[in-house]
């Protein structure tokens, strides 16, 4: 009898936990945000979200208003869409809210890193360090030799003013990867390949294998995040993983020349910290995803604006034009490739501004938090929340700040000059009157604010200068539509697009 009465107890309490994980006892408290746990326990809304988020959060605000939780996949969620209360979210104390829980599911989900105490410290300080001030201006300067090897390389050879046509999206991502990449993680030594003419041979070809892999890996990346891979892909992306981890090993990497010190101090201070060499592997993958998933991507974006703009494209190439002019360079046939500097890319604000708006259309991170402990939100209306300890608070600043009519006028048109005034300086925005601190939020804020976006920022930049400045550029069919993008990818930086379409591009001169 005592025994039926044990498994009885057992088979209650693993009933009741199981309805417990499944969510079906959570209940809305006193002073909490609507709570919408959907039909199915524990998945939730997970197959809506997943499918895009977007119209589902845009859905829910219209039915709940600017504060929200909902159920996804197990976790629940607060999003906040009131961008004046961004500011409280951001800035809280990682006490109560944490970004580096999420942070770290996904490093290790999608690099096998397990980031160590002192793994965050570490990239910030060296990306301050390296990635600004001084150390940009030197990573910007092996970021122009890149892409003098990879895209002005024969052009000082007198090559003829033929047509030559390209997909643009794989053009973008293929030359702004690989000149990050070798900026970055070094170049092939002269001495060991008999000549400089051979080293950035091998520098052209070895680059552009490691882009076709790398290729491969970022179009699984959304569904290995959210480990939703079916089991063909799931082994394609573990075999990715190994060969990554294996080219940029740490062995090959410091036989490289001009290693930059962004890699080679992060490297020296994990090993410093006690972290195997295998895992400083797998940190060197982390970073190559972090530092050039995004940017090839975006320069495609800023292409294709300016291209669809000829006003856009006029105003910008007149202006890269005048920054060459004031430098004492001259883009001429027979003449060596430009040189451009930071300080250079400092005088672009209209360059700048289509930069912004681009990233404003198509940039869609996800700012997630992990609430530690009950955390209190007063909203810009005044009413106050209560955050639930062990819940997820989370901005989806893409549709609250970035595509609302409220701040943006007309926020589905691409307007190159929307972030400058006629003075060149920039504008300020405003909502119902009220002047907005977050007016695009493609690089996180507060705490988890991209440390890498002056580097990326110059790299795109720089490669849309060169562009304008040496090539002529038209679209093989200008009537063609800009194509949509590609809603898999929401919540994981810049959109790629589901179609591409086709260009051309031939010398100036």
């Amino acid at each position: 009898m005592v025994l039926w009465v044990v498994l009885l107890c057992t088979l209650v309490s693993s009933l009741l936990g199981g309805l417990y994980v499944l969510g079906v006892f959570r209940r809305q408290r006193p002073n909490e945000p609507p709570l919408d746990k959907g039909t199915i326990p524990w998945l939730g809304h997970l197959l809506e979200f997943r499918k895009d988020c977007s119209e589902f959060l845009k859905r829910m605000q219209s039915k709940h208003g600017d504060v929200f939780t909902v159920l996804i996949g197990g976790h629940y969620f607060t999003f906040v869409m009131d961008p004046f209360s961004f500011g409280t979210i951001v800035k809280e104390s990682r006490s109560k809210l944490d970004f580096r829980t999420s942070a770290t599911q996904l490093v290790v989900q999608a690099f096998g890193y397990k980031p160590i105490e002192a793994t965050y410290n570490i990239v910030h300080t060296s990306s301050i360090k390296h990635l600004m001030g001084d150390g940009l201006t030197v990573l910007t300067q092996a970021t122009m030799e890149g892409f003098r090897k990879l895209l002005l390389f024969n052009l000082s050879s007198g090559e003829k003013r033929v047509w030559q046509e390209e997909n643009l999206f794989h053009y973008c991502y293929n030359i702004v990867f690989r000149a990050g990449y070798l900026a970055l993680y070094g170049t092939e030594p002269a001495q060991g390949s008999g000549s400089q003419e051979k080293a950035e041979e091998q520098d052209r070809l070895h680059s552009n294998q490691l882009f076709q892999e790398f290729r491969k890996y970022d179009r699984l990346f959304p569904r290995l995040a959210y480990a939703v891979l079916p089991p063909k892909d799931k082994r394609e992306a573990e075999r990715l993983k190994r060969h990554f981890w294996n080219v940029l090993s740490v062995k090959k990497v410091w036989q490289k020349d001009n290693i930059s010190g962004w890699i080679s101090d992060q490297d020296k201070l994990l090993a410093e910290n006690g972290v195997p060499e295998y895992m400083r592997e797998r940190f060197m993958f982390m970073l190559l995803w972090a530092s050039q998933g995004n940017t090839g991507p975006t320069a495609f974006w800023l292409l294709l604006y300016l291209l669809k703009h000829p006003e856009a494209l006029k105003a910008v190439r007149d202006e890269v034009d005048k920054v060459l002019k004031e430098s004492g360079q001259e883009v001429k046939a027979g003449s060596p490739p430009v040189t451009v500097t930071r300080d250079m890319l400092n005088q672009t604000p209209l360059l700048d501004s289509a930069l912004e708006e681009t990233l404003r259309l198509v940039a869609a991170p996800m700012l997630v938090r992990a609430v530690l402990e009950d955390t209190s939100l007063r909203t810009s209306s005044g009413t106050e929340f209560t955050l639930r300890r062990g819940d997820r608070v989370a901005l989806f600043p893409h549709i609250s700040v970035q595509m609302n009519p409220e701040i943006h006028e007309e926020p589905h048109k691409f307007k190159y000059d929307r972030f400058v005034n006629p003075d060149s300086t920039r504008r300020d925005f405003y909502r119902n009157g009220k002047k907005l601190k977050f007016i695009s939020m493609p690089w996180g804020a507060g705490v988890s604010t991209c440390p890498g976006r002056f580097f990326a920022t110059a790299e795109m930049k720089l490669f849309v200068f060169l562009m304008l400045s040496h090539f002529e550029l038209e679209l093989v069919d200008e009537e063609e539509e800009i194509p949509a993008i590609d809603i898999s990818r929401w919540g994981f930086g810049t959109m790629q697009p589901v179609r591409d379409v086709r260009f051309r591009h031939r010398p100036r001169f």
